[in-house]
């Protein structure tokens, strides 16, 4: 049972996930990577399973996954105590996960609505937001920005709104590019920009546009938001931009499908936890994706 556990097993194995490394581990916990190693092993027996993969990156089981998230519950707990004792004597961190799009649009303005006064430090992970719910699920954040509705074993999730987004090109691109037959047939054939391997923002458009499944069209990678609509600007590709982004490029964008915008739901899933500091960054949150979102 949880009660059976030993906190400070269950706290070095929150180290070594944050510190990536048991010498680090034992450095943050002021022990020896020796001590580090004999608590993990320690806990793997006390539980009977294996709770690491000592790969790089460490990865965790799912048995260490509800061990971590367990461990950092606990220490969130911990921090409001003392806070309330008026004995914190440091920053208070919140780690959130987050997607591109939102970061470098409404979401770093919503977290400046959360009261100076808790002292938070926040630890923002980024991530597409079809797999945010994957670092909470292994409890390598607290709350997490994420297009799945359905709420984490150990969650709740509320919706935020829906960030939408346009299939835009430079006027120079569209020339070359999209000029002379319809917008589904030439469309396809055309360079596009993505952020990474997991976006399918364009591709999805794509199938909506045209009913196929697959396209081999160039791809260029550009993993940062602003740098991904520079791109679009630039007339390397076309891209799907968000449309709070689009809007402060003018006439540099062009946008090929006005009557078509594709809308992602987003929603905001937090730890079942009666945490003032939690509570706190879910209502800034929420007040800012209502005021930027559709």
């Amino acid at each position: 049972m949880m009660s059976d556990l030993p906190l400070d097993q269950v706290r070095t194995l929150l180290a070594v996930v944050d510190e990536q490394s048991f010498d680090a581990a034992a450095a943050v916990l002021h022990v020896t990577p020796s001590a580090v190693s004999q608590r993990i092993k320690a806990l793997e027996q006390r539980t009977g399973r294996v709770l690491l993969l000592r790969t790089k990156p460490i990865r965790l089981t799912a048995s260490g996954q509800v061990l971590v998230r367990f461990a950092r519950s606990l220490a969130q707990l911990e921090r409001d105590a003392l806070s309330e004792l008026g004995l914190g004597s440091s920053a208070r961190t919140m780690t959130i996960a987050v997607n591109a799009d939102s970061l470098a649009t409404w979401f770093l303005p919503a977290l400046a609505g959360v009261p100076e006064d808790l002292a938070l430090a926040f630890d923002l992970q980024r991530e597409d937001q079809d797999h945010t719910a994957a670092l909470l699920r292994e409890g390598l954040v607290m709350a997490a920005v994420t297009a799945s509705p359905q709420p984490v074993q150990g969650c709740t999730s509320h919706r935020l709104g829906r960030m939408r987004y346009r299939a835009m090109a430079s006027p120079a691109f569209v020339t070359r590019w999209l000029s002379g037959e319809p917008l589904p047939s030439a469309l396809p054939a055309a360079p596009v920009i993505v952020f990474d391997r997991k976006d399918d923002l364009q591709d999805r458009f794509l199938r909506g546009l045209t009913r196929r499944r697959t396209f081999t069209m160039t791809r260029h990678h550009i993993p940062a938001s602003e740098s991904f609509v520079d791109a679009v600007a630039a007339g390397l590709g076309w891209g799907m931009v968000p449309e709070l982004q689009a809007v402060t490029r003018g006439d540099a964008l062009v946008d090929l499908a006005p009557e078509k915008p594709l809308d992602v739901p987003l929603h905001w899933q937090q730890w079942k936890l009666d945490s003032p500091a939690l509570a706190a960054v879910a209502e800034a949150v929420a007040k800012g994706a209502k005021q930027s979102l559709r």
